[in-house]
C-alpha cells in the first residue's frame, strides 16, 4: 500500500513540475498577434465564403496586412468594405478587381422545402451554421444567420436552394457614399 502512495506522490509532483514548466514556457515564448490583422479582420464581413481566393476572412486579412493582397477582392464586403479598409490602412480607394468575383446585392439562401431530401450536404458546407435540419428530414435556413456566401448551393444534389435578395428595411438601410461629379473647368490661355 505504501508503494502505491509513493507512486501517486511521485506522479503528482511530476505533474506539478511539468505544469510549472509549461506555464513558464507559455509566458516566455508567447507569440504576439498582429493588431493590424485583427483590425482588418473586424472590417471584413466574416462570411468565410472564399470568393476573395483565400479560404476565409482571417487569411485574407493576414494577406492584406502583409501586402500580399489588395483591399478590393471581397464581394460580400462590397464598396462599403473597400472604403472602410482604405480608411483603416490609409490608402486610396480602389474599385473592385476585375479578375475577382463582383459584388452582388445582399442575399440569403432559401430552401424549397418540398424538394429537400435531407441529405445534409448543405449543412456540412455552411460556414456559419445557418441551416437547420437533420438527416432524411427537411432543412431550413435561419435567415438572420445566413451571410449569403452561396457555399450551400453547389453541394445540393436536387437544386432546392436559391439565393433571395434581402429587401431594404429600416434595420438594414444605410446611406450610400456620396458621389459628387467633378467637372473640368476650362482655363483661359494667357
Amino acid at each position: 500500500m505504501s508503494g502505491l502512495l509513493l507512486a501517486l506522490a511521485i506522479m503528482a509532483a511530476l505533474a506539478v513540475l511539468l505544469g510549472a514548466v509549461l506555464g513558464f514556457a507559455s509566458v516566455k515564448f508567447k507569440v504576439e498577434a498582429d493588431p493590424l490583422v485583427d483590425k482588418i479582420d473586424a472590417v471584413l464581413p466574416q462570411t468565410q465564403c472564399g470568393q476573395c481566393s483565400y479560404p476565409g476572412c482571417r487569411p485574407y486579412a493576414t494577406a492584406i496586412a502583409a501586402g500580399e493582397a489588395d483591399i478590393n477582392r471581397c464581394p460580400p464586403g462590397g464598396e462599403d468594405g473597400i472604403h472602410k479598409l482604405a480608411e483603416l490602412l490609409g490608402v486610396d480607394y480602389k474599385p473592385f478587381d476585375e479578375g475577382a468575383a463582383q459584388p452582388k446585392p445582399k442575399s440569403v439562401a432559401l430552401i424549397n422545402e418540398e424538394l429537400c431530401i435531407g441529405c445534409t450536404l448543405c449543412i456540412q458546407a455552411c460556414p456559419v451554421d445557418a441551416i437547420l435540419g437533420s438527416a432524411k428530414q427537411m432543412h431550413t435556413i435561419i435567415a438572420s444567420e445566413c451571410t449569403g456566401c452561396e457555399l450551400c448551393i453547389a453541394p445540393c444534389p436536387v437544386d432546392c436552394i436559391r439565393m433571395v435578395p434581402v429587401g431594404t428595411t429600416l434595420k438594414n438601410w444605410k446611406w450610400d457614399y456620396p458621389v459628387i461629379p467633378i467637372a473640368s473647368i476650362p482655363t483661359k490661355a494667357a
